[in-house]
């Protein structure tokens, strides 16, 4: 198993958008590339997310391209929770798909609450070669670990600040809030350094969202773009049964990857690629 510290030949390098800079993860293939992939993170997570797969896809001929959307981590963003819905936040997205489309295909994949996000750019316009939902869902949060998490979050987040809220979520778990430990380290950070707006917005918009994949369907058999619902078989976030009706009205089918559960990149890295490889390879050929 890998994790977000996986060290990579990518370079940390800021992209531009139509909100301004974004931090980013960068690799590059030697030759001329295949095509562009974009990787979007979920609620407060980062590029790091992706770091176990970002080499292999390189040595595969994409240039891989991991964000931190607005307001996390390493992103800034603004003072304001309406600017991190999945309508705002796509239309982010589409305007740095755009400054690549041009020059080359760009494949689109969205992990979790970045595959709302995803859903979005594409509504919005964002001219894609191929989208990849990642362990995501059709809509809101309506039950489960994660509705209970953000529904008693909020108010402490909004009230006391992301680190009342961390620390104290840490010790609830019995786990050190201080562990030295360089990954707990970073996710505490990571937590820290994002925007309180952002996780407002962004959390808010997970009890909310409404279910757009009819529309979302509608628009990517209009391009003719090919789309793929990918899952760890164990994925604890959105229930699998509507991940599979969400791919179904996609016109596709639930890929699950074996060893994964909500965050594949990290927990099976070669197994998603097993996935992702040859549908990047079908949709560029």
């Amino acid at each position: 198993m890998a994790d977000q510290l996986t060290p990579t030949h990518a370079v940390h390098s800021r992209l531009e958008s139509s909100i301004g800079p974004l931090a980013a993860l960068v690799g590059s293939p030697a030759d001329d590339p295949r095509a562009v992939v974009l990787l979007v993170p979920g609620y407060t997570g980062s590029k790091e997310d992706f770091a176990p797969i970002i080499d292999p896809l390189v040595a595969e001929g994409f240039v891989t391209i991991a964000i931190d959307q607005p307001g996390q981590f390493e992103s800034p963003g603004p003072d304001d929770e309406t600017a991190y819905t999945p309508r705002a936040l796509g239309l982010v997205i589409a305007s740095v798909v755009a400054g690549f489309a041009l020059d080359h295909p760009v494949l689109l994949l969205g992990h979790s609450f970045g595959g709302l996000v995803s859903r979005e750019a594409v509504l919005a316009g964002a001219d894609v070669s191929g989208l990849v939902l990642l362990c995501s869902g059709p809509a809101a949060f309506v039950s489960g670990n994660r509705f209970d998490a953000l529904t008693a979050g909020a108010p402490v987040l909004r009230e006391q600040g992301p680190q009342s809220l961390y620390d104290n979520g840490q010790r609830a778990a019995g786990a050190d809030p201080d562990d030295p430990h360089p990954l707990a380290r970073f996710y505490r950070r990571r937590f820290l350094e994002s925007s309180r707006a952002g996780l407002l917005g962004m959390g808010g918009a997970l009890l909310t969202e409404p279910d757009r994949t009819a529309e979302l369907a509608s628009a990517l058999a209009g391009r003719g773009t090919p789309v793929a619902v990918v899952a760890g078989e164990a994925d604890d976030a959105w229930p699998l049964p509507a991940q599979c009706a969400m791919a179904q009205t996609l016109g596709s089918e639930l890929l699950l990857i074996p060893g994964g559960a909500h965050s594949p990149a990290v927990e099976a890295p070669q197994a998603l690629l097993d996935v992702l490889l040859p549908l990047f390879s079908s949709w560029t050929h």
